[in-house]
């Protein structure tokens, strides 16, 4: 009996504390590995509109610019703060902390040049870009990949199912019946009260792990398929967003001296949205599709919206690439990042807003389904615990009677 509420005390307990890692530390720190790659590729893209809009830049766009920056060093710090420092993370951490001044230095560069009207300032954000698409985004991108890992470990460890402290219960409740049923055939008395209460108290702690143990694994199921998993995805869309956003205003600060930029944006926008129809409608498919799957009511109709506005986008960009294609290239400029609600500037900036509101949505119903598994698990370790304890005290008064008749 002891044995018993020993393990199961132990089974849940470790399930508890590894459940309380996915709620408290992986989920977030894997949440805020996405959003310093987020950051990062945000900052890239505005960079690119402030540079083309050089001195007719809204202070919007500079703001968001040095929001980026900050929340990206900001979140790098706590996350150093927060990992080991014999793990990866702190590899990419520290690699990404001694990259981002050096970004920075070289988009102030390139825009002082371009106010002073200098082709240098060109070069200089097109280095800038290539730095952080490289060497940064990827870091950033290793380090979501080892929190991600981190996270799916501690959901292994909390939703793993207590079998040998169950099979213990079993073997434990087979004991107790043995026994009685030895003690039946020995002295014709039918109930033993000891070991009818032992009994009781097992089953029931027998009973209460298994439930108690597939109520914590459901909730967490729930909260990883409608929370973390669909979130993930999320990310990665507006990820590819970004940095389609980023290819769009790279081409035009190239000015079509090559088409490396015209490259990305297909490859990032096909993975986006899939492939453009071949009747120029909208596309269909892509990440964005694919994060509709298990998203939330919430998140399912930003998501829906972010379709529509991504279809607007998608037809102002080939309309500024037939302006650029036919040498009008202020037009093009105009198209792409002028400061009209009709802009393409505008349009992402609305899509990137649904794919954050349905990120908020997916990062609450995760928080709704995975606050308190931990608290469950605990409950289940003390009260198989005492269950057992009473388990034991049954046994001894219950042999304890039958072996005082022989004294």
């Amino acid at each position: 009996m002891l044995a018993f509420g020993t393990l199961t005390a132990w089974q849940a307990t470790g399930r508890a504390r590894a459940a309380d890692q996915v709620v408290s530390h992986s989920q977030p720190l894997s949440q805020n590995a996405a959003e310093i790659y987020r950051s990062l590729a945000d900052a890239d893209a505005t960079a690119a509109s402030a540079f083309l809009l050089a001195g007719d830049a809204p202070q919007a766009v500079r703001d968001r610019y040095r929001t980026d920056l900050d929340t990206a060093a900001r979140l790098l710090t706590e996350a150093a703060a927060r990992t080991g420092s014999s793990s990866d993370a702190q590899q990419w951490v520290a690699t990404l902390n001694r990259q981002l001044p050096q970004y920075a230095g070289l988009v102030e560069t390139a825009g002082a040049d371009n106010r002073q009207g200098l082709p240098l300032g060109g070069a200089y954000l097109r280095y800038a870009s290539k730095q952080m698409q490289e060497s940064m985004l990827p870091a950033a991108e290793r380090l979501a990949a080892v929190e991600a890992a981190r996270l799916d470990g501690d959901y292994a460890d909390a939703g793993a199912f207590p079998w040998a402290a169950l099979v213990l219960g079993v073997l434990a409740l087979a004991a107790l019946v043995l026994c009685q049923v030895l003690l039946l055939r020995r002295t014709n008395r039918v109930f033993n009260p000891g070991l009818l209460g032992a009994t009781a108290a097992v089953l029931a702690a027998v009973l209460w792990l298994a439930t108690g143990s597939l109520s914590a694994r459901s909730d967490l199921t729930d909260s990883r398929e409608h929370g973390a998993v669909p979130l993930r995805t999320l990310n990665q869309a507006r990820i590819e967003a970004l940095q389609s956003h980023t290819a769009e205003n790279l081409d035009l600060v190239a000015r079509g001296a090559s088409d490396t930029y015209t490259t990305r944006w297909a490859a990032l926008t096909g993975a986006l949205a899939g492939p453009p129809a071949a009747d120029g409608g909208s596309r269909t498919g892509g990440t964005l599709a694919l994060a509709r799957t298990g998203a939330p009511g919430g998140a399912d109709a930003a998501l829906a919206r972010a379709q529509d506005f991504f279809t607007a986008w998608d037809g102002h960009h080939r309309a500024a690439a037939r302006s650029n294609e036919q040498g009008d290239y202020d037009a093009a400029l105009r198209t792409t990042v002028g400061t009209s609600d009709d802009s393409a500037e505008s349009v992402f900036t609305a899509l990137d807003q649904q794919l954050a509101r349905a990120a908020t949505a997916e990062q609450t119903a995760f928080t709704r389904s995975a606050k308190g598994t931990d608290g469950v698990l605990d409950a289940v370790a003390a009260g198989a615990a005492v269950l057992a304890v009473l388990a034991a005290v049954g046994v001894i008064r219950g042999l304890g009677r039958r072996l005082a008749e022989y004294r």
